[in-house]
């Protein structure tokens, strides 16, 4: 690390002391910015980066509701504004017992420039609740989601902060959240993405973080004249991102080989087909079961207990679960088992240490923020159908998508050329990210 990024990184280490993530997210930003900061000078003297780490705004509140014996509950709830120089805040809200205010910033800090590689007027936020919807009826992830909105309905707006589902928050938990927020301020208006097509929801937009992921990946390939036909891919999750990513690799003739949850990992070495899939996204959307029920099913496969999938044999490795589901000893093992391109589906979901193997091996590495852009992308996109009451077809979203997914790759990989880390998508993404951001909160004034 250098001495102007410990200089840095010690005052914000001060100012967010536990927030682990958080300051995992900004070093890595840091260290690719300083080059930038050199040569134009002025983005240093009207201290962006200083503004830049620190969220517009943070609201914390109480989330009572009532449970189906009749008990009261009492869960926290979060939303981080973080900037909106280029567009209403943007980002998902997250329902996990994990959840806190270091793991809300670091994605919500993360938005920022994900948001700004996609080249569309959207700002940087993320949210939730420690509240976890697993083993919950429906009734009681009703009653969480009006009282959670009660509250954030203040707070947001279709031109002001819009969210979006993550972790834990999928169609039901938004219709809840949205129908909430249409009774109190008896508007319908889009004030969430990721709704049911009935009602102001996109086409592909639950498909759009994975189907994303594998573009982005493709466009790396291509620049080694590389495909995924036939390729073995690992792909860790088993949620949407999970599910889609595995889609959209079958659609381009690759051989998905793996899935997870939070209890442990399937493999099944002949590969996962169409079939095979539909009963994932049954297990997981409709029954809520786990991923070992998968080899019950097809004998095929062998469970891992409490293993991540990082030790099997493949081409190409999706991490689509979490942050920090990859370590540096783990980044090995791909790496000793063929692997060769790593496109990221979650956010941040390699450790410092394994992207430094990554990028010393030079194989194709795809970080968070540009791999994963397409989620927020088809949200932003419904953004604009919702303004115009339009609806476009499945083909015209997944083109958009495809060809905004395209437009980002291509973007970071000139954008290390300019700065001198040819093929490093890392800096890349971070520098490109950053420069329209940094731009505009120069021309908004010192805000």
């Amino acid at each position: 690390m250098s001495s102007q990024v410990e200089a840095f990184m010690s005052n914000v280490r001060m100012k967010n002391p536990e927030e682990s993530e958080f300051l995992q997210a900004v070093e890595e930003v840091v260290e690719s910015l300083m080059p930038v900061l050199d040569k134009y000078p002025h983005y240093r003297e009207a201290k962006v980066l200083e503004r830049i780490v620190e969220p517009e705004r943070v609201i914390m509140f109480r989330v009572p509701w009532i449970d189906d014996a009749g008990v009261v509950q009492v869960n926290r709830g979060f939303r981080v504004e973080f900037n909106s120089s280029i567009g209403p805040y943007k980002g998902g809200l997250r329902f996990h017992p994990s959840v806190n205010l270091g793991i809300l910033k670091f994605l919500g800090f993360e938005q920022v420039f994900k948001n700004s590689l996609t080249t569309l007027p959207m700002g940087g936020g993320k949210g939730g609740s420690d509240f976890d919807p697993k083993g919950k009826s429906d009734n009681e992830v009703m009653k969480f989601c009006q009282s959670f909105m009660t509250e954030l309905c203040r707070h947001i707006g279709p031109n002001t902060d819009v969210p979006a589902g993550d972790i834990g928050v999928g169609g039901r938990e938004i219709g809840f959240m949205f129908g909430q927020y249409k009774r109190i301020k008896n508007a319908f208006e889009g004030v969430l993405t990721g709704k049911g097509l009935n009602w102001g929801g996109s086409l592909i937009r639950p498909e759009a973080t994975g189907y994303g992921t594998v573009y982005f990946a493709e466009e790396m390939l291509k620049t080694r004249n590389e495909t995924f036909e036939g390729k073995k891919v690992a792909i860790s999750g088993s949620g949407n991102v999970a599910q889609y990513a595995a889609e959209k690799v079958l659609d381009l003739g690759g051989i998905p080989v793996s899935f997870s949850d939070s209890a442990g990992s399937i493999y099944d070495e002949v590969g996962i087909d169409r079939e095979k899939l539909t009963y994932i996204m049954d297990l997981k959307n409709n029954y809520r079961g786990r991923i070992k029920e998968y080899t019950e099913k097809y004998p095929s496969a062998v469970y891992m207990e409490g293993q991540r999938p990082w030790g099997v044999k493949c081409d190409i490795a999706l991490p689509c679960a979490t942050q920090n589901e990859v370590n540096a000893d783990e980044a090995q093992t791909l790496i000793k088992n063929g692997c060769y391109c790593v496109s990221e589906g979650a956010n941040m979901p390699s450790e410092p240490g394994a992207i430094d193997v990554y990028l010393d091996n030079n194989i194709l590495y795809g970080p968070g923020k540009a791999a994963n852009a397409g989620g927020v992308a088809v949200s932003g996109l419904e953004m604009s159908q919702n303004s115009m009451r339009i609806t476009w077809s499945r083909e015209e979203v997944d083109n958009n998508l495809h060809g905004l997914m395209v437009n980002i790759h291509s973007n970071c990989l000139q954008t290390a050329e300019r700065f001198g880390k040819p093929g490093n998508y890392v800096v890349g993404a971070n520098i490109a990210g950053f420069l329209k951001v940094a731009d505009t909160m120069l021309d908004l004034g010192i805000v």
